[in-house]
């Protein structure tokens, strides 16, 4: 049956994909917009996705769904196993109790920076280094996560806003702010 649409069928939302806007991986197509993964809705690319069959993951959600199961195995990348091993008749967490922590300085301000320590994306949680940064409603955020909390979008620094801590693009923001008002 011809396709008269135009492109291939995103693999994700299943719509038309016009070839400006499309992604390919392990043969399907897909939106820019849609290319995420389909554990942790984190925005893809082709240095972080993993395919199995139709599905598509960042490596640490793959690596937890389909890798080797085990003490150890199938966490991913950069995450820590909370498997006591109780399964398996073992008791693998440590019986001594943790040294309790440093309380914080008096005068936070002054130590709030030590060498070494990197900012945190508030999307992902994690380290935020010099080449990777992008300043948005005041945090510092990965180039990767740096997009609208609504649409998915990719922003810059003209078409970004701020709102509570989240940031959106104006499109966005606009929309709701008329939908709202055609309501009240």
């Amino acid at each position: 049956m011809p396709n008269w649409g135009g492109g291939a069928k995103c693999g994700a939302c299943d719509k038309t994909v016009y070839h400006a806007e499309e992604i390919q991986c392990n043969g399907k197509s897909f939106h820019k917009t849609c290319f995420h993964c389909m554990a942790c809705r984190k925005a893809l690319d082709s240095t972080t996705v993993a395919a199995h069959e139709s599905e598509i993951y960042c490596k640490t959600c793959y690596g937890r769904k389909y890798g080797p199961k085990g003490i150890g195995y199938g966490q991913g990348a950069g995450c820590l196993s909370t498997d006591t091993g109780e399964h398996l008749g073992l008791n693998l967490q440590q019986s001594s109790p943790k040294p309790a922590r440093p309380s914080t300085p008096t005068n936070p301000s002054k130590f709030a920076k030590k060498f070494g320590d990197v900012d945190k994306c508030p999307r992902c949680g994690k380290s935020v280094y010099a080449a990777e940064k992008i300043m948005g409603g005041g945090k510092p955020w990965h180039k990767t996560c740096f997009r609208c909390a609504f649409c998915g979008k990719s922003l810059e620094s003209t078409n970004v806003t701020d709102k509570d801590g989240e940031i959106y693009c104006k499109e966005t923001i606009r929309f709701k702010t008329t939908s709202l008002h055609q309501y009240c």
